[in-house]
């Protein structure tokens, strides 16, 4: 079993909350626009993986890819910062959601939280929303899930306080 924690859009935030809700994590997954100051505290805490976001530099960029296609016990995993969602995915993403697609399926842009789960494709896809300051979104989230074997499951949505 993975304790995975799911984080995106920090924008160069790191709320000081994050290490708590994350302390019984195996792995922390970024799902892009890091931002400065973020990526160097995340990984000294917990294995990091991640994919850089439309506001990343280019430091981020050279140190995670724009797609990230894994597996996770026995899950396809796939992550990208700017995916689209069940029935709206982005061009970037479509041919190959359809033809090829993960078991889950991971992005982050839109600062809106959201876990649907796409029938056509039986893929669940997961944005945890927003975990920074800047952006339009009202509340800060983080997601924590679990992953045994093919099974994910235990999935928790953090808020975390103030925006």
């Amino acid at each position: 079993m993975k304790k995975i924690g799911l984080i995106s859009d920090t924008h160069g935030y790191l709320d000081d909350a994050v290490f708590k809700h994350f302390e019984s994590v195996d792995e922390i997954w970024h799902a892009g626009d890091f931002g400065p100051g973020v990526v160097e505290p995340l990984a000294a805490f917990k294995p990091l993986r991640g994919v850089f976001g439309n506001i990343d530099t280019a430091d981020i960029r050279a140190e995670f890819p724009e797609q990230n296609r894994f597996r996770c016990e026995n899950v396809d995993v796939w992550m990208t910062h700017i995916g689209g969602y069940p029935g709206r995915y982005s061009t970037f993403v479509k041919p190959a959601i359809y033809t090829n697609p993960p078991k889950l399926f991971i992005t982050g842009h839109s600062h809106i939280l959201k876990v649907v789960f796409d029938e056509k494709i039986k893929c669940l896809h997961i944005n945890p929303g927003a975990a920074g300051k800047h952006g339009w979104h009202k509340v800060r989230t983080l997601v924590r899930f679990c992953i045994t074997d093919e099974i994910i499951h235990t999935l928790e949505v953090i808020e975390l306080s103030g925006r």
